[in-house]
Order: C-alpha cells, then structure tokens, then sequence
C-alpha cells in the first residue's frame, strides 16, 4: 500500500504562515500511478513589498522532481532540515515520488543522490521546459497531465522490493523510535543486513532514519496546531520510553525544542485570530 503524507502541509516547519506568506496545493495522482507518485503540490509566493520568508522543511524519506524558472532537477533525499528563503515572487511545482519508486523507474541507486540531484532526463529521458507552467492559474494542472503522460509506460511496474518498502515503512508506525533493524527486518521475515542493502538502494537513507523522521513528523504535525500537549504523553504516543530521547530528537530534527516549537505555534494561532472589535 503506497504510504502518503498525512496532509499537504505535513513537514512544513512553521505550516501556519501556509496563505499568509506562500500558497501551498496538491493534487493526488490517478489511480493507476499512486504506486509511484505520493502527490503533486505547487507553492507559490508573492512577497513584493515584504520581509523575505524563510522556509523549512523537515526531510521525508521520498524523491522529488522540482521545476523552478530556471530549470528542472530530481532531488535526492536530503538528510537534514531544508531551508529556502522565500523573496520577491516566485513558485515551484514538484512531484513527490512514494519512497522507493525512483530507482523502480530508473534502476539507479536513490543513494547516489542523496543529499543530491540529477538531471530530469535520468528520470523522464526528456527535459522539461519551466516555460510551460509559468502562468500559476494552471501549472499545476499541466504538470500533473505532463508528468503522468510521461510515466504512464512505467504504470504497470512490478517491483516486489518497491512493495516490500512500502510495507516496511506502513510498519514502522507501529514500532517504537528506538527499535533496531533486527526488529524492523523480524517483522517482514528478512536479515538485518538485507534490509540495510533494501533502504540504501531503493530509499536513499536507512530504516531507522526514516523511523526516527516520522515520529519527528508526527510530533512536529501535532505541536503545531498550538494545542497545549503534556511532554510526557506525547512522548510515550510517540513510542519514545525516555522523555529526554524524545527532546534531543526533535531538537536535532526540528532545529528547536519542543518546548519552544509549540509557544512559537500557540503565538502564530494567537496572532492569527481577529482581534476583538
């Protein structure tokens, strides 16, 4: 089963400037590609006239296909926070792929690119020209049509390693933030080392740095709607069985403590409610 992102501004480190400094859509894939295509999503940004915004993304263990102005790329994993500072106006359409179905297409190793991008014909065999989608009213919807239209020979792939990690990581919810590979590679009756092979391959980065970000996700998503939420339950939900493993996780990942992301979240929901007449 394909794993998908639980909403459209999931990763997003400060998702509440989502329609006050960028506009953010997604489309879903037809049906016959969700296998390989988690969503399209368009962001743009008008900020004439205002501050810069400074955009950050927590990583996700998938591969983009990124057209901007000035050229296409397919980008790697990144291992770390992305951050982008947003000025003047602009935009950007991507096509997030489900985690393995890059080297699925292409037979290339997602390892070779992480941290890293290649060329769009690596992906497509054509480039792609920025021209086409520059009037924001109907990019996304020409992407959409170009990017299926591109992939659609590739819909009837059968790849038992790019099932194999979507079951891993559909898994991977229900495990603890700490479980060895041994455990994760128990679980789908495989070796430790086979599944290490399988994720650097196929995803780009090990199984447990995936586990890890998406507890940090899910952590993140749930702080930010500015909702008071005890440490210590949040904490064991997570599956983290030591509070302070919890904090110095999400520091490293988020780039701030828990305790500070929700006041910054609870002053964005403060700040964006209309103020008494």
């Amino acid at each position: 089963m394909p794993v998908t992102a639980h909403d459209v501004s999931h990763g997003l480190v400060r998702p509440w400037h989502r329609g006050r400094s960028f506009a953010l859509e997604s489309r879903a894939p037809q049906p016959t590609l969700a296998h390989l295509i988690d969503r399209f999503w368009m962001v743009r940004w008008d900020l004439r006239n205002r501050e810069p915004f400074r955009q950050e993304i927590l990583p996700h263990p998938s591969i983009n296909l990124v057209i901007e102005p000035d050229g296409a790329r397919v980008w790697g994993v990144p291992t770390r926070r992305d951050a982008r500072v947003l000025h003047g106006q602009g935009w950007a359409l991507g096509t997030k792929f489900q985690p393995g179905a890059f080297t699925a297409i292409t037979g290339l190793e997602a390892h070779a690119i992480t941290n890293s991008s290649l060329p769009v014909t690596a992906l497509l065999h054509q480039d792609l020209d920025p021209a086409l989608f520059a009037d924001p009213n109907d990019a996304l919807e020409l992407a959409v049509a170009e990017i299926e239209t591109r992939l659609a020979p590739g819909a009837d792939i059968d790849d038992p390693n790019l099932e194999l990690v979507a079951a891993v990581i559909a898994t991977m919810r229900d495990l603890a933030p700490d479980a060895r590979a041994k455990e994760i590679a128990a679980k789908h009756y495989i070796a430790p080392r086979t599944l290490q092979r399988l994720f650097r391959r196929y995803v780009g980065v090990s199984p447990k740095w995936v586990l890890k970000r998406l507890r940090i996700h899910d952590a993140a998503q749930r702080l930010a709607t500015g909702h008071e939420v005890p440490w210590t339950t949040l904490a064991l939900d997570l599956g983290y069985y030591d509070h302070a493993h919890f904090i110095r996780d999400f520091r490293l990942i988020v780039g701030r403590s828990p305790a500070a992301y929700a006041t910054e979240a609870r002053a964005a929901q403060h700040a964006a409610r209309p103020s008494a007449a």
